[in-house]
């Protein structure tokens, strides 16, 4: 089997956690990042030892020599023309969420990869936290009979809340839920959203920005086979809560039901200096020694994989697209109070170009 050579552009959290994994793996002939923050650029190439580093990343698509791309670069406006510069240069792109900030936009990066023949992927990686996997597992395998509803609430801590709205006017909806909404939906295949209501709750967030930002976005969904569910995500847990994310799963069901606690307090550490932390609590995972905790590194792991193997990705774009329309549609109920009928009225689906 032939390795690639693979590139990482932005590397920070994310970008970070892909470019070691991608430096240690044996299908991967070379490593090339790109990276904006010299500091930063330094520190993972010293961690990674890339064939090249580099603070622009239209190198990236010039080199021939490269194969795939991961896209973990921010603000998220920069996902769209760093994409499309990619595929059209015949390079696989594994995308971090959101797939866009349009809708259009995300057309036209589906009909261009799909006119190239190029796997296209979205970051969602908690298809790759084992206790997802396992709710998904149960419901096909029909453990709980039909599922009748799903209620999922996720919150993470105000530090990472403060830092995404404050490079981003996306809402808790685009940028959290957005991975409980692609993972209801996973379970729930073939089944499809067809209304949404949605409602913001106002508080610490806005408080401390002075701007119209929610603490909390509550969003409930109605299926076309008439099961509903609702998520709800936020980024205000006081600075003093000892993790950074906390989720919890519920999934009721014709004959049973599932419960998922992953709210990481299964490892309490307790010290003189930081009092009580909840290790090991953060989305994209981290580095434990000789492992990695957390889905991130897994997920890396498997859009590599079905690139040299020709195998199908996780997260279909046409998927993705989806989530993005659910929460665009969750979004316009919160401002208009009024629940939103899908499909969204849009376009025809954009030509490649």
């Amino acid at each position: 089997m032939d390795s690639i050579e693979v590139a990482v552009i932005g590397t920070g959290w994310c970008g970070g956690i892909r470019a070691e994994t991608l430096a240690r793996h044996p299908l991967v002939k070379a490593l090339h990042i790109a990276e904006v923050n010299p500091q930063r650029l330094a520190e993972v190439a010293a961690l990674t030892k890339p064939k090249t580093a580099t603070a622009e990343w239209r190198d990236i698509v010039a080199n021939e020599a490269i194969a795939a791309v991961y896209i973990s670069a921010t603000p998220e406006t920069t996902h769209y023309p760093m994409a499309k510069a990619c595929l059209q240069a015949g390079k696989h792109v594994f995308l971090e969420k959101p797939i866009a900030m349009e809708l259009d936009e995300a057309d036209e990066l589906i009909a261009l990869a799909r006119s190239k023949h190029l796997k296209f992927t979205i970051g969602y990686s908690q298809r790759f936290n084992t206790k997802f996997a396992y709710v998904r597992k149960a419901i096909r395998q029909g453990e709980i009979g039909t599922p009748v509803s799903v209620l999922v609430s996720r919150h993470i801590s105000r530090a990472l809340g403060k830092k995404i709205t404050g490079r981003t006017k996306l809402s808790p909806a685009a940028m959290e839920s957005t991975h409980d909404l692609d993972f209801v939906l996973w379970c729930l295949e073939p089944a499809k959203p067809v209304r949404v209501y949605s409602q913001n709750n106002f508080g610490a967030i806005q408080q401390a920005s002075g701007a119209a930002v929610p603490d909390l976005q509550w969003i409930t969904v109605t299926m076309d086979n008439g099961v509903s569910f609702v998520v709800g995500g936020g980024w205000s847990l006081p600075p003093n809560y000892p993790n950074f994310s906390t989720t919890m799963i519920e999934m009721i069901g014709t004959d049973g039901a599932i419960f998922v606690d992953d709210s990481h307090k299964d490892v309490v550490v307790r010290s003189m200096k930081d009092g009580m932390q909840l290790p090991m609590s953060s989305m994209p995972g981290e580095k434990v020694e000789h492992v990695w905790a957390g889905p991130m590194s897994a997920e890396t792991s498997h859009f590599l994989d079905a690139v040299v193997r020709d195998e199908p990705v996780m997260v279909t774009p046409e998927h993705a697209r989806m989530v993005m329309e659910l929460y665009i549609a969750a979004d316009l109920s919160a401002e208009t109070n009024l629940p939103v009928s899908l499909p969204l009225a849009r376009q025809p689906l954009a030509k490649a170009t």
